[in-house]
């Protein structure tokens, strides 16, 4: 049964673009309606003081006015003021002009009927010769009103005036902003809500409608397989930058620390696989080395330019075990060459008996077998780790049935133990192997242009604290202006018309990458050298981890 949460079922989960888009509603409402309020409250402000300004101005007008002095001084105040007070409310649109004695009794009033009763409102500050404003509720209702006195030439107060502005005067001045204003925030408030929507629309279509916890859970599954996946798995922008590498990726590609967002080309990579990857074409299948492995790259494109999908495949193992196969098939093969050999042998040293040539029959017999045991007494002899030694022999069959003489140097000496166990059978192999091969290739190419049989010398011996193997040929060498690329993939002298061979077994112009991706894997260097032909040397060391002091032999070193 599975261990795995069951996700919410999709009617009871609101998608998250839905749910950010009743967040970004709510918040915008909140935002006009802040937006709104204070700026009511800005204009009311405004307008209060705009009113107090203005019925003071009003006031302090008439209270200058001489009519009113000269009038505060007759037996009827009201039959001059109050046309006069009418005629300046009037004209500047306050709610009330009161002109009244100093005990507070009105002279004048927009109500005829509220003349002679006494005035609403403080007049104390006014008798002391002030100027004030209040809002105060009087027989016209609540109203911002200002009390000033009018004084004689002696600066006595004679009497005084009082001029306001209701409230509800002031809120209707206030009633077309304010609808403005409610017209702007609606406005506002549904730009915002239809470019919220339009948003969230967008947002819903790269999520597909799925709500946080899917999302959450998707993204739990996309790293669990990113990185449960045997298969390295690197995706790159359109700059050529890495945005993710998963762990095995970072194994097979030997990446190591932070790895996204830096360049592709800033990796380290072999340069055949960064050119594979930087490149516009898909890649198939295509094989590469890397520093201590042999992958199998693909790539593709992701949408419409947004980048690059790299796949790798660790194609080591089935690459040694390719290299493996190939030797035991050589293997078979000169086994049976040999057996052919033998009978032909046999029936000559039959044919002599019949003859009577008793005599001729026992010395052709006795030199063919001592031709054949000489190579095996003198390989088993010098090389007593058993997988040299089967390799050579196996080896020496093969180039003998090409018609290429394989001889073992006479220093050549390997004591069986003497190699350290991390030196494994299959690295021996492989480059060994590929070197024979390759001078065999070589020997055989050179042929032709080169006086006597075609030979190809091997040396193995413990050099010091390292193992030497040494592989000369009689061919044509290697070009000097190649001796940079031999040991890159693809490289072969069949291709570029030298000598020197291919890659062997492996696939052409692989073997030589595979033999310096082994000496590098165990600490090693490869020089290339030239004597009568080409000369291959490959030094491996016996007293130190492979990676030990790896950094000494990252290049591998050549002598022209």
């Amino acid at each position: 049964m599975s261990a795995r949460t069951p996700l919410p079922p999709r009617r009871l989960v609101r998608s998250l673009a839905g749910q950010l888009f009743l967040v970004q509603v709510v918040i915008v409402a909140a935002v006009v309606a802040g937006g709104a309020v204070l700026a009511y409250l800005f204009t009311a402000g405004r307008a209060d003081d705009a009113a107090r300004r203005q019925v003071t101005a009003v006031a302090r007008a008439v209270a200058d006015s001489p009519t009113v002095l000269d009038a505060a001084g007759a037996p009827d105040p009201t039959a001059v003021l109050q046309p006069y007070a009418e005629r300046v409310r009037v004209d500047t649109g306050v709610s009330f002009v009161t002109v009244m004695d100093t005990a507070g009794v009105r002279w004048t009033h927009p109500l005829p009927e509220q003349i002679g009763r006494p005035f609403l409102g403080h007049i104390d500050w006014a008798l002391a010769g002030e100027t004030r404003s209040e809002t105060y509720t009087g027989t016209l209702g609540p109203s911002v009103r200002v009390v000033t006195p009018v004084l004689d030439e002696r600066h006595r107060v004679v009497a005084l005036v009082s001029a306001g502005i209701t409230v509800q005067s002031i809120s209707a001045r206030l009633r077309g902003p304010l609808l403005a204003l409610v017209g702007v925030a609606g406005a506002a408030l549904a730009v915002g809500g239809i470019g919220t929507y339009l948003a969230n629309s967008r947002l819903r279509r790269h999520t597909h409608g799925m709500g946080p916890a899917e999302l959450s859970h998707l993204y739990e599954y996309h790293q669990a397989t990113l990185h449960a996946v045997r298969e390295g798995l690197v995706l790159l922008d359109r700059d050529h930058r890495v945005v993710l590498c998963n762990d095995a990726a970072r194994e097979l590609l030997g990446l190591e620390g932070v790895v996204e967002g830096r360049p592709v080309d800033g990796l380290g990579l072999p340069d055949a696989l960064l050119a594979a990857v930087s490149g516009d074409a898909p890649v198939r299948d295509e094989v590469h080395l890397t520093a201590e492995r042999v992958v199998v790259l693909n790539t593709s494109t992701i949408g419409t330019g947004l980048g690059r999908v790299l796949t790798l495949r660790d194609h080591t193992e089935l690459q040694a075990l390719s290299g493996e196969l190939d030797s035991v098939r050589g293997f078979t093969e000169a086994l049976g060459a040999q057996a052919h050999e033998a009978a032909n042998r046999l029936h000559a040293v039959v044919s002599l008996i019949e003859l009577g040539r008793h005599r001729e029959a026992v010395e052709f017999a006795t030199a063919e077998l001592a031709l054949a045991q000489r190579l095996t007494d003198r390989v088993v002899a010098a090389v007593g780790e058993p997988v040299l030694a089967a390799l050579l022999l196996g080896k020496a069959a093969q180039a003998a049935e090409r018609g290429v003489e394989l001889t073992l140097t006479p220093d050549s000496s390997i004591d069986d133990g003497v190699l350290p166990p991390r030196l494994t059978a299959r690295d021996l192999i492989t480059v060994l192997g590929n070197l024979i091969d390759n001078a065999v290739d070589a020997a055989i190419t050179g042929a032709a242009a080169n006086p006597g049989p075609p030979e190809v010398t091997v040396t193995a011996r413990i050099d010091g604290d390292h193992l030497l193997l040494r592989v000369a040929d009689s061919g044509d060498g290697i070009d000097p202006g190649a001796v940079a690329d031999v040991f890159r993939r693809g490289w072969s002298t069949k291709q570029d018309g030298g000598a020197g061979g291919t890659g062997g077994g492996h696939g052409r112009g692989l073997g030589l990458a595979l033999v310096a991706q082994a000496a590098r894997r165990n600490g090693g260097t490869v020089e290339v050298g030239r004597e009568r032909g080409a000369v291959l040397t490959v030094r491996l060391p016996l007293d130190r981890p492979a990676r030990e002091g790896a950094g000494e032999h990252r290049r591998v070193a050549v002598a022209p």
